[in-house]
């Protein structure tokens, strides 16, 4: 048997260390949702997450149909709905003053055919108050992994973390780095990604929303050299300025007339509020890179999420793919990490590669789609001055809309929850065939 989880650390430095099976570094979506599925089948588990809370300026605050449909398996369904929400049911691009519709998720044949919109703190909370409710379940916030434990032969064994009450240790079977794109835990063991093509830079900026604007979900706005992503939150119009990397360079040479001006042109029914943005400084900048891991794992430690491969905001794959990454690694790994847990053998290492088995083609596939779109959208537009030729493709071709929804909306593998709380112990004496005729 694995040995009792050690108390929490009150006060001070010199403590005695955390043991549990697993310890999932970073509680963003891939971490919290492979938290919840790992102690919600027994296994103890520790997420370690270095913020206090989850109430940040996310930008991935997408769930996708597929991603619905894990919450409706998880039975939080219900719950997700009572959260604060917009459903969007179609992806569009407006080019030449024509919208062109490049996704209709009412056209999946699934039970939730529609993106919901849902601060993604509101996500994180909901994923890991259910955590909660199982007692393997440990969520340390205001935790930050800065280094790992190794045994002799070099396994990974373990975190260095600092916390609240000061520095401490987490002895463990597993270490699940699920700390996004600049992961700490990669850069200690050494692990560097492949960048996949050139980082694109993303400006974010909010722009109010009235009740007589246009019903638009989501829709990029594309004109020569500009592009501009306006999407429906309810109360205001979440807006981004997408260019090539050191694009913004030039947007803040040219000043904030210009970007107005820019954004009024493209956007016109917003051209009456462009005053909103009182200041270049307000854009919330985010380098987007597309990049990968060869190799997702080393003795004792996995890689998932954004730490595996960074995805850029195109198609809001990010949370999606996280997910399933998350959904994935505890379906191929429960049995055997509950064997260790409960008979103290050791962790057979060569099944973490099961992990990217699975999810290497997905992942390949999705981020193909970025770069491709990329190339021959985002760098056609902002660079050379030409509109993209793909929206009058989905113009003309209903079966490439089709196929684009169901991309999007459900990934190219879309997993399922395979694994189940524990059976509670059946009463002595009963038996499942007892009382049949």
């Amino acid at each position: 048997m694995s040995p009792p989880p050690a108390a929490l650390p009150d006060a001070g430095c010199a403590v005695e260390p955390v043991r549990t099976t697993v310890c999932v570094v970073g509680g963003g979506p891939a971490g919290a949702m492979l938290g919840l599925l790992l102690a919600r089948a027994g296994i103890e588990t520790v997420i370690l997450e270095r913020h206090h809370d989850f109430h940040r300026d996310f930008r991935g605050d997408t769930v996708h149909p597929a991603t619905l449909q894990l919450l409706d398996e998880l039975d939080l369904i219900d719950r997700f709905h009572a959260l604060p929400h917009q459903k969007v049911t179609t992806i569009g691009v407006v080019q030449d003053g024509r919208r062109t519709d490049i996704a209709d998720f009412t056209r999946l044949r699934v039970a939730y055919p529609y993106m919901a919109f849902v601060p993604q703190w509101d996500f994180l909370d909901l994923i890991t108050a259910e955590g909660r409710r199982h007692p393997a379940h440990r969520l340390l916030m205001g935790t930050a992994a800065h280094g790992v434990l190794r045994s002799a032969d070099g396994r990974v064994r373990g975190v260095r973390a600092r916390g609240r009450a000061g520095d401490l240790e987490v002895h463990c079977t597993l270490v699940v780095a699920a700390d996004g794109r600049h992961s700490t835990l990669r850069e200690e063991v050494g692990a560097r990604p492949r960048l996949l093509g050139r980082s694109l830079d993303v400006a974010f900026f909010r722009i109010s929303r009235r009740p007589t604007d246009p019903d638009e979900g989501i829709c990029v706005r594309v004109g020569p050299g500009r592009i501009f992503g306006a999407t429906d939150r309810g109360h205001y119009w979440q807006m981004s300025y997408e260019t090539t990397r050191g694009g913004l360079d030039a947007v803040r040479r040219a000043g904030l007339d210009a970007f107005r001006a820019d954004l009024a042109a493209l956007v016109p029914f917003l051209a009456d509020r462009v005053h909103e943005l009182r200041s270049l400084d307000e854009l919330s900048v985010l380098e987007a890179r597309i990049d990968r891991l060869d190799r997702w794992h080393r003795p004792g430690l996995l890689f998932i999420g954004d730490a595996a491969h960074a995805m850029s905001p195109v198609a809001g794959f990010g949370v999606n793919l996280a997910v399933q990454d998350a959904v994935a690694t505890a379906n191929a790994l429960t049995a055997p990490l509950l064997h260790a847990q409960r008979t103290g053998a050791r962790f057979d290492d060569a099944l973490l590669a099961a992990v990217r088995r699975r999810r290497l083609l997905a992942t390949v596939l999705s981020q193909g789609l970025q770069r491709g779109t990329q190339r021959f959208g985002i760098d056609t537009t902002v660079k050379k001055g030409r509109q993209p030729p793909a929206p009058r493709l989905f113009a003309r071709c209903r079966p490439a809309q089709l196929l684009m929804s169901r991309i999007i909306g459900l990934g190219f593998r879309p997993e399922h929850v395979r694994t189940a709380p524990p059976r509670p112990p059946r009463p002595r004496g009963s038996h499942p065939e007892k009382g049949r005729a």
